[in-house]
Formats: C-alpha cells, sequence, structure tokens
C-alpha cells in the first residue's frame, strides 16, 4: 500500500480548510489519511435553525465532507471524486458546541466507493451516522493545476 506523504496531506488540507464552503461553515479537515478522514466544526449561532439546534444540512456536510475525503488519500494524483448519494440518520439533537465526523472507507473499487461516519458532540455522544456512495473520476484533479508535493512517498 502506497503511502501518503506528509507534505501533500499539509498542503491539500490547507487549501479545502481555505476553500469558501469550509470557511463559511467553520469546518475543518484535522486528520486525513488513507481510508480515514476526520473534518470537525464548532457550532455556532449561524448554524442554529429557528428551534435552536443545529441544522440538519450542517450536519449533512460534515457527513458528506469526511466521506469524501476518506477516499481522497488512496486515489492517484490525477483522479478526483465526487459523491453519488448521501444517507445521514439523526440521532440526537445538538444545540452547541464542537463536532467531529470521521469519515472511514468500506470500500473503494475502480468505479465506486462507499463510505460511512459517524458524528460525535463535544461530549462523544453519537448525534449522527451516515453512508455516503462516491465515483471515482479519472482526470479530475484540483483546478488550476496548483503545485503541490507528490502525492505518494
Amino acid at each position: 500500500m502506497r503511502q501518503l506523504n506528509p507534505d501533500y496531506v499539509k498542503a491539500v488540507t490547507a487549501m479545502a480548510n481555505n476553500s469558501p464552503y469550509f470557511r463559511h461553515l467553520g469546518m475543518a479537515i484535522t486528520e486525513l489519511g488513507v481510508g480515514e478522514a476526520l473534518v470537525e466544526i464548532r457550532s455556532q449561532d449561524v448554524h442554529r435553525q429557528m428551534f435552536g439546534h443545529v441544522h440538519g444540512g450542517v450536519i449533512a456536510s460534515l457527513v458528506d465532507t469526511a466521506i469524501f475525503w476518506c477516499f481522497f488519500g488512496e486515489l492517484d494524483e490525477s483522479a478526483g471524486i465526487t459523491t453519488v448519494d448521501l444517507k445521514v440518520n439523526y440521532l440526537a439533537p445538538v444545540a452547541d458546541g464542537k463536532l467531529s465526523a470521521r469519515g472511514k472507507r468500506i470500500r473503494l473499487g475502480r468505479t465506486l466507493g462507499l463510505g460511512e461516519t459517524e458524528v460525535f458532540n463535544g461530549e462523544g455522544k453519537l448525534v449522527a451516522h451516515g453512508t455516503s456512495s462516491v465515483i471515482v473520476l479519472p482526470g479530475f484533479g484540483f483546478p488550476g493545476n496548483p503545485e503541490l508535493p507528490p502525492k505518494f512517498l
């Protein structure tokens, strides 16, 4: 199995964490590996719906993002992925605090992958579970072809 280059991981997570959507939600990739990724967010007033709980769309974004990035470490440098479907089970309301979503690869084939994530609040309580399928897109690299270190050692 190929090993990810730590310099590449640092560069790519910085790019992702500084992207407009990540900044908008206050979301960050805090761990990125082969078959696993951790994405975190600290809930803010802008994340709450009218009843005072974090909106389900914020949690769905965490699930989608954690699963997407859990596959990223296995792809060739010239390939990309995109979500095919997303299923989220909301298990408990969240009013405040940190949310952590750990995406895990279940299976990645040549064209399709299946992943899952569990979302925990700051006290370690499971608040959501999700699954997602992704499709591998050869030649679907980063826009603008940024200069990055080699992906694999």
